[in-house]
């Protein structure tokens, strides 16, 4: 069971007009409010990366309060700033004077990135640059939050990092993480999932695969890309081999931050819905699986990050935003 169960509004009971995982992941994110008021506003930085590659980054437009916390935010697979979660992270941020920072991993902010490489599940060590590049130049409390595949990464950081990872950030949270890779990767290639939300991830990470090797010539099979058709088969024919894994098996085993839960040292929480139609019910960790530091939020519904709530369609997605934003606010510094 989890260690905590979350507020309500999360997924612990579903609006009556939403039934079931699928509907409370497509309807919220095509319809429902994601802002509460003015939409943020953003500034963007490239920032040039240790291989000579960039990342860009887009930061809340305003100055945060002296000592205020800063709050980064990891997207999910093909997400970005423009992503709802992301906007309704920002204004949470904004309304409480917090700094406020969406990375996009390479490839993600418009712009095709110039090394032989992308982004993928597993990559601790581009998170781990991140995070030190914020704490260098903030100065102040710095939290993170991940969602979805960003939630997984960032796990995996923090198990990396161990006792390490208090110098980069007070707490972590991972929202709808697939932290077993080869499951939830099974999981959305079968069914209705295969023919909605793989179609539609290959659709972007496809074109973007076939760019980078006519940049990089010879990286990879592009034929085998161009025949994907599913998620196992693009990992097995670009992730993989592009970021040095022997094929997707060993790509979703050791990128999956599931096995190495025990070794996270700073406060994390991992919130799952039990309906999400990415990420089985049956692949989530138990209580017995985690060490002490990590908290396990598993409502009954939510759906993949949405949350959505409300009496009425077409309702709103703040309430994960704001349980998560206060989750990490309780485990800043006194005073903070």
């Amino acid at each position: 069971m989890p260690e905590s169960a979350p507020p309500p509004a999360v997924g612990q009971r579903a609006p009556w007009w939403l039934p079931g995982g699928h509907l409370q992941t497509i309807w919220p994110a095509l319809f429902a409010r994601d802002v509460s008021g003015t939409p943020p506003a953003w500034r963007r930085e490239r920032w040039t990366t240790p291989d000579a590659d960039f990342i860009d980054v887009d930061f809340l437009a305003g100055t945060p309060r002296p000592g205020a916390p800063f709050l980064v935010q990891f997207h999910g697979l093909e997400g970005s700033s423009a992503s709802g979660y992301s906007r309704a992270f920002a204004c949470l941020a904004r309304d409480a004077g917090w700094g406020y920072a969406v990375p996009h991993f390479r490839g993600c902010s418009g712009e095709l990135n110039l090394a032989p490489r992308a982004y993928h599940s597993g990559d601790f060590a581009e998170i781990a640059w991140i995070l030190a590049r914020f704490v260098e130049r903030h100065g102040g409390p710095v939290l993170a939050v991940g969602i979805s595949l960003g939630g997984n990464m960032l796990l995996r950081w923090a198990e990396e990092a161990g006792f390490q990872a208090a110098r980069s950030a007070h707490a972590v949270a991972a929202v709808c993480s697939p932290v077993d890779l080869a499951a939830g990767g099974h999981q959305i290639s079968r069914g209705f999932a295969r023919h909605t939300y793989t179609r539609m991830f290959l659709a972007s990470m496809k074109p973007k695969a076939l760019a980078k090797l006519r940049q990089h010539p010879g990286l990879f099979d592009g034929e085998r890309v161009r025949r994907a058709r599913d998620l196992h088969e693009f990992d097995d024919a670009f992730t993989a081999p592009v970021h040095g894994f022997r094929g997707v098996e060993d790509y979703w085993q050791r990128a999956s931050a599931k096995p190495h839960l025990r070794d996270i040292r700073i406060p994390a929480l991992v919130l799952n819905a039990l309906n999400d139609p990415f990420v089985p019910a049956s692949s989530l960790p138990v209580q017995s699986e985690v060490g002490p530091h990590v908290t396990l939020w598993q409502p009954r519904h939510g759906g993949h990050v949405q949350f959505a709530s409300g009496r009425l369609p077409p309702g709103h997605v703040l309430a994960m935003p704001t349980a998560v934003f206060g989750w990490l606010g309780r485990h800043l510094p006194r005073g903070a």
